[in-house]
């Protein structure tokens, strides 16, 4: 990840078992999603009194190049009342693994749909310290990118010449590429 894992607690007390676990399962989200550039997750315990259902709360936010942010809460009153705070974290989890891969198959298939497997467009210029650059595709147009759309390796990384496999979208000031994928 671009940004280092945040984790907060609020009223509950920080453990190093519950701080691994946590570290553990985005470890796995990273398994799944290497181009993720953001985690937070706040582990609560609100202070109302809840009669049935777990009493904690765990939010896990990612943010997923291009422009993508995935949440998942799970709240006080959900699931049993025995529910340990493992085990809510765990649900939480299971239910951000789910979003994650169902948004990265959806990315995988749309670079799939284009019949180059190849090179589709070489770095033709990039601003490293603006944070974008220009594609030239092989019938010569420019395409523009951000380095958020850079899925497969860092963007200071990226050198013009580079060969890039690409999906277009329509931005506001004419094509864009969504998701680069350095070759």
């Amino acid at each position: 990840m671009q940004i280092p894992l945040e984790i907060s607690y609020r009223d509950v007390k920080k453990t190093d078992d519950i701080d691994n676990l946590i570290r553990e399962k985005v470890n796995k989200m990273e398994r799944i999603c290497d181009y993720m550039t953001s985690c937070r997750v706040a582990v609560e315990k609100p202070q109302r009194t809840i009669n049935d259902g777990n009493p904690y709360r765990v939010r896990i936010a990612m943010r997923v190049p291009p422009g993508h942010e995935l949440v998942v809460e799970r709240k006080p009153g959900e699931g049993e009342m025995s529910d340990g705070l493992e085990k809510v974290i765990r649900y939480a989890f299971d239910a951000a693994k789910k979003q994650l891969e169902k948004l990265t198959e959806k990315q995988r298939e749309n670079i799939k749909q284009h019949p180059q497997q190849e090179v589709a467009a070489i770095v033709d210029r990039i601003f490293y310290e603006d944070g974008y650059g220009f594609l030239r595709t092989i019938n010569g147009r420019e395409i523009y990118f951000h380095k958020n759309s850079v899925v497969n390796k860092d963007f200071k990384e990226i050198e013009t010449g580079m060969g890039v496999n690409f999906f277009e979208e329509q931005g506001e000031e004419g094509p864009q590429a969504s998701t680069v994928h350095i070759i």
